[in-house]
This record gives C-alpha cells, structure tokens and sequence, in this order.
C-alpha cells in the first residue's frame, strides 16, 4: 500500500476510498521548503495548480527513492516538470478526461458575461450606479465563436457554443478533426480575421510562449471578444490590455494568469475584463471525476 500526500485537496469521497482501500492519505498543503523535506516520505503526490513541482523538490524526493507517482488533479501540466520526473523513474499522470464540461460552461459563462455586461453592472449596481444605457450588450447566436485548440474542452465548448446558434471555427496545429463535420478547421490567421469571439483551449509551451500578442491583436476584427479558460501566459497580458484600451477587443474574459495569483492590477481592476481565479474545474461535478480517475490511477500503480 502507498502513502500519499494530497498537497492541493481532493474529492472527500475519493479521498476516503482511498483510504479503503488501505492507503495513508496525508492531506495537507506544505510551503515549499517544508515540502522539500516531506516530500522524501511519499510514494505518491497528488496537485492541483497550486503546488509546483519543478527540479529542486523532485531532486528532494530523489535522496530517497521513495516517491514514483506524481498525479496532477486536471488537465495541464505546467506546473511539473514531467521530462525530468520520467527521466528519474517518477510516473507522471493526469486527470485529462473529468473537467472538460466545466470548463467548456465557465467558457461559455465568461462569453455572455463579456457579451451583456452582467461582470462590470454587478460591480456598478453595488455603487449605487444606474447604468441602463451604458450596457448595450450583443447576443450569442449568430456570431462567429474562433476556438485556438481544439481538444476535449474545446470540443464540448463547440457543442454547447452550437446548441446557442454560434458558427463555431477553429485551428489546431494537427490540422482537421474527422467526425466533427459541424464545426469548419481554418488556418491561423483566417480564425483571428473572422471570429466575433475567441477562446483559447491550448497549454502553455514555455519555449513558444504567448500565442497572442500585438500581431495577432491587430489581425482581429475591431471589437472582438476574448476568453481564455486555458492557461495563464498563453495571451500577453500587456498586449492584451493594448488592444482593450485602444476597443480593438471590447471585453475579454481571464480565468488564468502569467502568475497566480495575479499581481497585474491594470488588468484585475479593468472595466472591461471579466475575472475568475482559475475555477475552470472547481465544480463539485468535475473534482468527484477527478477523484475517480486519481482512485483508478492509484490502483494501476499500487495494487
């Protein structure tokens, strides 16, 4: 049986198969030079975003050999460096399949949002503000939906952009998708041109970098609205607000930062950005399907 450490929280339910089925489940979140130490002690961790695990903490658990799977509770995963865990016989897994309809629905949510100025009113009406003429929004149905990647939780943010009226394009690097006939793969640059809204659905590659920067900013249409769900650094955030001073884009939507917790206050106080901090998966929905994929990935390692 393993010992595992829970570092971000899990699913009590799973949690407590866990323990069922004969596990030591530690739960609990350690500051890095406490998890440095700890960390020695685990044949198992489990992370959500909050906790990193970069070099230094998997060289940590390497003076005792004992740790062999790291599990991340999502999708992404950013937050470990995978190459070298699996280079020194650490397993890496995530949870790929659980969260994609919570994040598509906090996508969509973000979309109507930005579209009918529900985030800056319910800011302004708590001032005391009236500002009924301001808020002349848009609707959904009818309008071009541009989705950059066009993985699991781009494909479920399609269906339900689709069920609204949406035309719903997208672009991903490994070209068009059989079996999905009802949306239209374009290239790169037709999506920026063509699309009433964006949203991103692709990781964040260091050596790539933004995706979206002035250049793509400026190939947009005129009051175009942006969401990203995806992850933090994926879109310059300076650029961003660039293109949201100067009304290329009329909102957008962040629910992922360059750092997080975010410390970019001209864009956290912006009256044209509709902010969540990284609650794509944070449903009660999602974290209990999380939980069983973690129950079926321990299993698979620890009989």
């Amino acid at each position: 049986m393993a010992r595992i450490l829970v570092s971000d929280g899990m699913d009590k339910d799973s949690k407590k198969q866990l323990i069922d089925l004969g596990h030591e489940v530690v739960d609990e979140h350690y500051e890095l030079d406490k998890l440095k130490e700890q960390i020695k002690e685990f044949d198992a961790i489990i992370i959500r975003s909050a906790t990193k695990i970069r070099k230094e903490l998997i060289d940590a658990a390497l003076e005792t050999n004992k740790l062999k799977l790291i599990i991340r509770a999502g999708v992404g995963l950013d937050n470990i460096d995978v190459n070298y865990a699996m280079e020194n016989g650490i397993t890496v897994n995530n949870t790929p399949n659980a969260s994609s309809a919570s994040v598509a629905e906090l996508a969509i949510g973000h979309m109507f949002s930005i579209a009918r100025h529900i985030h800056i009113s319910n800011v302004t009406m708590r001032e005391g503000k009236w500002n009924k003429k301001q808020y002349k929004g848009i609707e959904l149905a009818g309008k071009t939906l541009g989705l950059i990647g066009f993985g699991r939780i781009a494909k479920e943010t399609a269906k339900k952009a689709n069920a609204l009226g949406m035309n719903v394009i997208y672009n991903t690097r490994s070209g068009a998708k059989e079996g999905y006939d009802e949306f239209k793969y374009v290239e790169m640059d037709n999506l920026l041109r063509e699309s009433d809204f964006i949203s991103l659905h692709i990781p964040f590659i260091k050596e790539v970098g933004a995706v979206i920067s002035d250049k793509e900013f400026e190939m947009m249409k005129d009051g175009v609205y942006l969401v990203n769900c995806a992850r933090g650094g994926v879109v310059d955030e300076k650029a961003l607000l660039k293109a949201l001073d100067s009304n290329k884009v009329a909102a957008c939507a962040v629910d992922v930062f360059e750092e997080e917790p975010t410390k970019n206050e001209e864009l956290y106080t912006h009256e044209k950005v509709s902010l969540t901090p990284h609650i794509g998966a944070s449903t009660k929905e999602a974290q209990k399907r999380i939980g069983e994929e973690i129950l079926e990935i321990i299993k698979k390692n620890f009989n």
